[in-house]
């Protein structure tokens, strides 16, 4: 008699019971999401992975450190590797420093993957939302719109000079400014601010101090857009100086609605979550082969663009008074 298959197969019967007849024993990867700091933007991608996690059976987190801080995050990279994640998901503070802990993960076969970090080096992949050169150009365009005349001084604000992303749409939005517009003339380069509202609105009010020919604010990150709003109220400066940034609707409404905040340019970071956890599961799955060009991801489609490990999206988004209602909770 063979007592070890009906041993087992009693065993499974029981289990089978105890669990009932809907229940999955574990799901199949675990992943962690280290964005740049805690905010409603990052909350927003959390509900994108969340998502992914509920369809494709993936246990998803998300860790933030408390502000932008790139050593802070490095940190928290390292904590997720030691636990053993399958994938990492990270919106960098700073491309390079997490360059040495992305290799250390690679070496652990662990798969990461980057969002608003082209071609991220030692990154299996990151995904972009927005084709960034063409993002840039319509972050200018809306501040020109917004302006209702095309001269006078502006300032860029950048989360970091070291944010891949904030940098390159500075870049493409002052190259268009100086073949198209003429007469706008920028303050300085750029200033590092918009990853802190406080800092932003300091910023702003010291600009608008010291050049009273400021006629706009173009914000990449955040915080940047309602800093520079603050500061608008506060000069009684209201439909005199624009104000555009990427801000999660949420928290750009009441700037929009009195006027101090012109137009948010963003794109939904949740479909950008959804992406990164989808793409994880890919890798993880064995068919990274499958990703490329004709790769489709559900609600988003096929990329507009593969750059290296990069896949370019195009889903830009503009958030106004007019608008702002219908994103509620975003």
């Amino acid at each position: 008699m063979n007592i070890v298959p009906r041993t087992l197969a009693i065993v499974t019967a029981v289990g089978a019971m105890l669990l009932g007849p809907g229940a999955a024993i574990a799901k199949d990867y675990t992943m962690v999401s280290i964005p740049k700091l805690r905010a409603t933007w990052f909350d927003r991608l959390e509900a994108g992975l969340k998502k992914a996690g509920t369809e494709h059976k993936i246990n998803v987190s998300q860790q933030a450190p408390a502000s932008a801080d790139e050593a802070q995050q490095v940190r928290l990279i390292e904590d997720a590797i030691n636990q053993g994640n399958n994938a990492i998901l990270v919106v960098p503070n700073d491309a390079k420093s997490i360059e040495p802990v992305f290799s250390r993960a690679r070496a652990q076969k662990i798969v990461t993957v980057t969002h608003e970090s082209p071609n991220q080096k030692n990154a299996d992949y990151d995904v972009e939302m927005i084709d960034n050169n063409a993002f840039g150009e319509a972050a200018m365009e809306a501040m020109v719109k917004a302006m209702g005349k095309a001269e006078g001084e502006y300032a860029v604000f950048v989360g970091s000079l070291t944010v891949p992303a904030h940098n390159i749409w500075a870049d493409a939005a002052i190259k268009l400014a100086e073949k198209k517009y003429s007469k706008l003339k920028p303050v300085g380069t750029r200033f590092p601010a918009s990853e802190d509202q406080n800092l932003a609105r300091q910023t702003a009010l010291d600009i608008v101090t010291g050049h009273p020919n400021v006629k706009a604010f173009l914000c990449f990150g955040s915080q940047g857009a309602p800093g520079a709003a603050q500061a608008i109220r506060e000069k009684g400066l209201i439909g005199k100086i624009a104000v555009i940034g990427t801000t999660a609707p949420s928290q750009a409404a009441p700037y929009l609605k009195d006027g101090s905040f012109s137009t948010a340019i963003l794109w939904d970071p949740a479909e950008a979550g959804y992406a990164m956890a989808y793409i994880a599961k890919t890798v993880l799955d064995g068919k990274k082969s499958s990703i490329g060009p004709g790769f489709e991801i559900p609600t988003l489609g096929k990329p507009l663009s593969v750059k290296g490990n990069t896949l370019i999206y195009d889903r830009p988004l503009l958030v106004t008074k007019a608008n702002v209602d219908q994103f509620s909770g975003f």
